[in-house]
Formats: C-alpha cells, sequence, structure tokens
C-alpha cells in the first residue's frame, strides 16, 4: 500500500502530467482519425452521441439539492462536459469526481475563468489582475507565466478547459459587459497579450478559448439581458474587432467562443444573434478565417439568443450554424430531442453531428482523459495558494501601475514630513493605507464613505489643505469596476477641492473612472486600475519610490489620458 504522501504526489503528477508532456498539435490532432476516439464513439447510443455536445452548469454553493440534480442530469443523458460556477475547491473537486464516476465517458470540465479559478472562488482561492490591467503591462512574458499557472490551478481541480482569454477590443467606454474584461482599445495590444495568456494556458496543458467572436467590445448593451446590435460595416469588423480572432487563429487557437450579438452585415435575418448564425460560424468562422479548432456558443441560456428563439429552437440553430458545444442550454434533455427530430427530419444531417461528436471526444483525448484519473481532495488549498503564484501577482500589478500625470509631486514626496491620506469610497484603512502608513513618520488618515454631509465635508477640506502633503486615494470598492463612480454630488465637490497642486492621487478603479472625478489638477495621478490589494501594495510602492512606474494606459479616455500614456 502507498504511504499517503507519496500517493498525493503521485496522483498530483497525473493530474498536472499535462503540463510536462510535449503535446501534438491541437487543431491537428481533433481533426485526425484515433482508435480511442472510435471505440467511444461505438460504444454510445445516437442519443448518447448527441450529449457529447453539451455543457451544464456546476455549482457546489447552491446546496446538496441542486449538486444532485446535476449530477442525475449528466447520468441520464450522458453530457459531454460541465461548465463550473461558484462554490469551495475542496467541493469542486469532490463534485467533479463524483460527475466523472457516472459518465460513461469523461466529461469536458470548462470554467470561465478569465483572471483565473478567483473568478468564481474569490474566497478561497488567488485572483490574477483583470484584462485592462494587464493591458497596461508592458512585460508580456508575465501574461503567458500567468497562462501556465492558472492551467495548474484548473487541473488540480480537475478542470480543463478555461473560455479565456477576452480577445473583445473595449472601444466603447460605455461597455457593461466587456470593459475591464478586455486588455484595452489598441488591437495590437489586445492581440499580443491574448496570445501569451492563450498559449500559456495550452502550454500547461489547458485548453483556452477566444471570445466573444466577432467582438463584443462596442455596445452598450449586456447581451445576458437582451440583444446587441453592431451597426457597423463589414469592412470595419474585419479589419478592427476581428482582428484579434484572425491572429490568435494563426498561432494555434484551440477554441473559439461565438457571442450573442445583431449584426446585420454579417448575417442581415432579423434579430438573429451571431452565436447561432451559419453564415457567421460556418462561412466566416470556419471558411473564410479557416478555423479549425473547437466552436462553443456563449450561455444559451441569455436572454440575447433566447429572446427571439425561445423553447430551445436557439439550440438547434446553433448546431445548424455549426458549433461542437453548447454552452448551458436551457434544457439539455429537449434540445437533445429536437436534434434526433431534426435529424428524421433531415434539417440536420448525422454526418455532421457525428463529425463534431469525435472532434469533442478527441479533444478529451487530446487532453489525456482516456487515461482519467480522479483528482486528489488533500492538500487541495495549498496547491492552489501557492506563494510563486502571489508572487507572480504581485509582478504583475507592480508592472502596471501607471503615473499619468507629473512625477515630480512623487520624487519629492518624503515620508518624513507631515501627511494626510484621505481615502474616498471606504471606511477603514485597506492596504493602501495601512502600507502608507508603516512607512510615513508623521501621518493623518481621514475616510470618506459617502455618509458625511456637505458641512462636515466642508470642515474635512480645511483639515485637509492644512497640510504640506495630501495623497487622495479614490477606492472603487465594488465588486467589479465599472466605467464611472458612483460617488454623491457633495463627495465630488469634496474631491475636486483637494485634488489641487499639493496632491498625488491614486485612483484604484477602472481607467474611465478617471472623466468621473475632477482630478487634473491633482500634481502627480497615479492610476492603479482596480482596488484588489495587489494593486494597492504596488501604488504605494510607486509612490515611495521603491519602483518605477512601467505602466501604459490600454485605452484611449479623451486628449489627454490617451492610448499608450504613463510616464
Amino acid at each position: 500500500m502507498l504511504k499517503p504522501i507519496l500517493a498525493f504526489s503521485l496522483a498530483l503528477m497525473t493530474s498536472l502530467g499535462a503540463v510536462a508532456q510535449k503535446r501534438p498539435d491541437f487543431v491537428r490532432f481533433i481533426n485526425s482519425n484515433h482508435k480511442w476516439v472510435d471505440s467511444v464513439f461505438n460504444s454510445l447510443t445516437p442519443k448518447e452521441r448527441i450529449g457529447q455536445l453539451f455543457l451544464v452548469r456546476a455549482h457546489t454553493n447552491l446546496g446538496q439539492k441542486f449538486i444532485d440534480s446535476v449530477g442525475t442530469v449528466i447520468k441520464n443523458e450522458q453530457l459531454g462536459g460541465l461548465v463550473v460556477f461558484q462554490g469551495g475547491p475542496v467541493r469542486h473537486v469532490d463534485m467533479i469526481n463524483k460527475y466523472q464516476k457516472v459518465s460513461k465517458v469523461p466529461l469536458l470540465v470548462t470554467i470561465d475563468g478569465e483572471w483565473g479559478l478567483g473568478m468564481r472562488l474569490p474566497d478561497s482561492t488567488q485572483s490574477f489582475p483583470y484584462q485592462m490591467t494587464l493591458g497596461a503591462l508592458q512585460d508580456n512574458s508575465l501574461i503567458y507565466d500567468m497562462g501556465r499557472d492558472a492551467a495548474k490551478d484548473f487541473l488540480r481541480l480537475g478542470i480543463h478547459f478555461n473560455f479565456a482569454p477576452t480577445v473583445d477590443i473595449n472601444n466603447n467606454p460605455k461597455n457593461p459587459v466587456i470593459g475591464f474584461r478586455s486588455f484595452g482599445d489598441n488591437k495590437e495590444n489586445v492581440a499580443v497579450k491574448s496570445a501569451a495568456y492563450m498559449k500559456g494556458m495550452i502550454d500547461g496543458g489547458v485548453l483556452a478559448s477566444i471570445k466573444h467572436f466577432p467582438g463584443h467590445g462596442d455596445t452598450d448593451v449586456d447581451s445576458h439581458y437582451d440583444l446587441p446590435k453592431l451597426p457597423f460595416t463589414r469592412e470595419r469588423l474585419e479589419e478592427l474587432e476581428m482582428y484579434p480572432f484572425r491572429e490568435l487563429i494563426k498561432q494555434g487557437a484551440t477554441a473559439v467562443m461565438v457571442g450573442h450579438m445583431d449584426i446585420p452585415a454579417l448575417d442581415n435575418t432579423p434579430n438573429l444573434p451571431s452565436s447561432i448564425s451559419k453564415k457567421v460560424v460556418t462561412d466566416l468562422l470556419r471558411k473564410q478565417l479557416g478555423f479549425q479548432g473547437l466552436t462553443v456558443t456563449d450561455a444559451m441560456n441569455m436572454k440575447g439568443v433566447t429572446k427571439f428563439f425561445p423553447n430551445g429552437e436557439a439550440d438547434i440553430l446553433a448546431i445548424e450554424a455549426g458549433h461542437d458545444l453548447l454552452e448551458l442550454s436551457e434544457n439539455s434533455a429537449r434540445a437533445i430531442a429536437l436534434v434526433e427530430k431534426s435529424i428524421q427530419s433531415g434539417r440536420l444531417k448525422q454526418a455532421d453531428i457525428d463529425a463534431r461528436v469525435k472532434r469533442v471526444l478527441a479533444a478529451k483525448l487530446w487532453l489525456g482523459l482516456d487515461k482519467y484519473a480522479a483528482a486528489n481532495r488533500n492538500r487541495v488549498f495549498d496547491d492552489i495558494n501557492r506563494p510563486e503564484t502571489k508572487s507572480l501577482i504581485q509582478r504583475m500589478a507592480d508592472g502596471a501601475v501607471t503615473v499619468l500625470k507629473s512625477n515630480r509631486r512623487i520624487q519629492s514626496f518624503d515620508a518624513k514630513k507631515e501627511t494626510v491620506v484621505v481615502s474616498v469610497g471606504i471606511s477603514k484603512a485597506q492596504d493602501f493605507e495601512s502600507g502608507l502608513s508603516a512607512r510615513l513618520t508623521n501621518v493623518k488618515n481621514i475616510y470618506i464613505s459617502g455618509k458625511e454631509t456637505e458641512a462636515q465635508l466642508e470642515e474635512l477640506v480645511k483639515e485637509v489643505r492644512s497640510h504640506e502633503q495630501i495623497v487622495l486615494a479614490i477606492h472603487d470598492d465594488r465588486s467589479r469596476p465599472r466605467p464611472a463612480l458612483d460617488f454623491s454630488k457633495d463627495v465630488n465637490n469634496f474631491i475636486d477641492k483637494i485634488a489641487g497642486r499639493r496632491t498625488i492621487t491614486v485612483l484604484l478603479t477602472n481607467p474611465y473612472a478617471i472623466t468621473s472625478v475632477k482630478v487634473d489638477r491633482s500634481a502627480s495621478i497615479i492610476m492603479g486600475y482596480q482596488n484588489e490589494a495587489f494593486m494597492q501594495r504596488a501604488a504605494v510602492k510607486v509612490l515611495l519610490k521603491d519602483i518605477k512606474s512601467k505602466g501604459k494606459l490600454p485605452v484611449s479616455i479623451n486628449k489627454t489620458y490617451a492610448y499608450g500614456k504613463g510616464l
């Protein structure tokens, strides 16, 4: 009998084995013949083969009843895989192992983890910086390292496929669904950084899906709730939106996720989302761009696709369009039955379905699932919270932080002088305040939570102005950094009055939000992009001259703050 430590080590090596092995080219592999694929395909009933094209939602934070209900669906319908959402890492390992036991074919386990496991398991795992933050980074090798590191985390839990990176060009500041999830508004920068992330994950043994084809960056409608319309010409779409997709397909993209958008220039069928358009999926993506990897829909339960095509019709149209995988059908049992009927009626061709099923099975073979081994639940928390990951995250943050306006005040900042640190958007110290206070000799902290009266704020203005050095830290403490801050009129007036020639302003928020507060008169402005602790620590380092700012603005906000700005 193996000793526990040795047994664990062997299990971990099995789950991470993909990292060490040199794998064949994925696209060529899934379009080739394989004995294992043929054997598995022949062992499945026609209905079970169709099931391989569907991915079902999986949580461990919704109670045992929900977990069991998903298990029943997998057992009864023999679906191709999972899309993992919120919960805990150990519970996820147990859940995935449980589902794998009732599946005749190893499940393809996917996740929408754009900034790593922390996107779905924020309380117990580490999060990498948002893609907008990384758009400011000048050392793209760190983004490749992030991909490799994220792959280790995913594989440790038994996850094989990440729906990332987002390669949308965020050229609409009001975009409610992409925004900070994009590397920025410069197509070359987006393509280069997306390629680094993608290649890191693939080299780490995890499939990556670039999204949301043909480009979701220039819209002010969230496709989770409605169908966005892109009124652009085909020439504009091919020159701008499709540029990163075209470049990454050339560089070996393993999968492409197609988004839900109404794009008349590509398909003028009324209200037809791009995700279920044959002209987009087959004619444009497959034939024109030559993509031969896996195609996957964005979630099929989103209003952007179900609004005009309810009752399972969207599922049939998605398969008719040419997809290999459908994510989160509203009702997979209904969808499978509709596919069977569509084959019988001649609407769908059996040969097309079979070819897609074999591609999905070949993807599982490429991932090593022909030798599937359950993930070990021991030491999971330690294995996905590695010190080297924390170090990498901090190096990325340090490289991204950007000085947008004169660094003279930063250069003259003296830790021994009397300093007031005014923090807006929070009610007590976070890492920025704690880190700064630990290094300053004489510091006073003032916190503006938004509950102060106009009179109280007027008194605070006088107190702040009595100090020789002023640091204004603006925190966006919301769960996601939106393109505008929502401070009250009184708080905005307060910011305007203290952001003067003696003030160093630190923005820990979405870069677009700089236009929603009057900080232009500040002596120096430091952009931190997001409010997470690693960005706060990076901002402290720049302010205290421990590091020199190297970040460059990844978007054009206005003439003053244009793409590439950074001192």
